[in-house]
């Protein structure tokens, strides 16, 4: 008999805490921004997380299936978007990653991972979950490598890096062997030395944001200042935190972007310890959730899908949390559903949608 789709087969319980960790951003963005310039941004953060949520359910209802069959006319969409932002994109800040669409700021290269995701998840599961061959290794290479080029030239390091996990969870699932698996560590070790030492590829500021956490000291006013400022909100918590809006390096203007990048610092000088393991258990409770419904899933797209989303969004949280407390390098990417940020929330909720999609036609013939 067959089982028709409906929304009790949503996820619910994804989606409370998804809230939940949504209202925790909105309050953080409004505490960093409230005495200065930026004082309206929570409101808009608000409005795109509505919007998010909308995106969300119309896509929980389109069935992946489709998704995955309209991916490859979405990739080669978003292959010419990102050529025309290097064309006639809007720069700020030093890049050129934003298309202006009349008064909304639209960044393809946070969409091209959702993209991407399945894409990759098409891809492999047209391989039936065999052992690879070096082409088929080759060709998902290229598959990423193009949109990773294009984002890297703008240039915009840190999410070029977002693109990566997806790859992997993809070759991992797929069928790499081992033996594949190391020559391509030993490779892609060779490689990234190379273009290290070239200096062709990345600029010296990139280099020296990469290496500046390894010890801030060195150069506290320029590369290391942001690290060390992160670094002396988180310690200023404590355990339970200075309360909101009482934070003196959030509110000093001594910690750069608050309402961005380094938001978790923020968050955990005003709420201290207990406060920032609230958040990442949050966090860890999402990724199980939805590794669990990856396991559900009806078939080997299903999975692919959802482990592609829990890969970049694993790879996102690791990194800005990792950053703010000193064991990785600044690159700027941010962190999902509490970061400002439409084009990030968007991506988050839309990505969100396709997971829900994919549980709620478990039980669909």
């Amino acid at each position: 008999m067959r089982r028709l789709l409906s929304f009790r087969d949503f996820d619910w319980a994804l989606l409370g805490m998804v809230l939940v960790l949504c209202v925790v951003s909105v309050l953080e963005i409004y505490s960093t921004t409230v005495h200065t310039r930026f004082a309206s941004f929570e409101s808009k953060q608000m409005i795109f997380i509505a919007a998010g949520l909308v995106g969300m359910f119309v896509l929980a209802k389109v069935d992946y299936h489709r998704l995955l069959d309209w991916s490859p006319w979405m990739y080669g969409f978003f292959l010419l978007s990102l050529v025309a932002v290097k064309a006639v994109g809007h720069k700020a800040l030093g890049a050129r990653r934003w298309i202006a669409v009349g008064p909304v700021q639209f960044q393809p290269s946070e969409w091209v991972k959702l993209v991407l995701v399945l894409v990759v998840a098409r891809y492999f599961a047209n391989l039936g979950g065999r052992n690879l061959t070096w082409k088929e290794i080759f060709k998902a290479f290229t598959l990423v490598g193009a949109p990773m080029a294009l984002v890297l030239i703008q240039p915009d390091l840190g999410t070029t890096l977002t693109y990566a996990p997806i790859l992997v969870a993809g070759l991992f699932l797929g069928g790499i062997s081992f033996r594949q698996a190391a020559i391509l560590i030993v490779c892609g070790t060779a490689l990234i030395a190379g273009v290290w030492s070239s200096g062709k590829v990345l600029k010296p500021y990139q280099k020296a944001r990469l290496t500046s956490f390894i010890n801030p000291d060195n150069d506290p006013r320029g590369s290391g200042y942001q690290i060390r400022q992160s670094l002396i909100a988180v310690g200023d918590g404590g355990i339970w935190g200075k309360g909101q809006s009482k934070g003196s390096q959030t509110q000093g203007y001594f910690l750069p972007i608050p309402y961005t990048d380094f938001i978790f610092a923020a968050f955990s000088e005003e709420h201290g310890f207990v406060g920032a393991v609230f958040v990442l258990l949050l966090y860890f409770f999402i990724l199980m959730r939805l590794i669990q419904n990856a396991q559900t899933a009806a078939d080997l797209p299903g999975s692919l899908i959802i482990m592609g989303i829990v890969a970049v969004l694993t790879f996102q949280i690791a990194v800005n949390v990792g950053m703010v407390i000193g064991f990785m390098p600044v690159t700027g990417i941010p962190l999902p559903l509490m970061s400002y940020g439409g084009s990030s929330v968007l991506f988050a909720f839309l990505a969100l949608g396709v997971a829900m999609n994919v549980r709620m036609r478990r039980f669909v013939n």
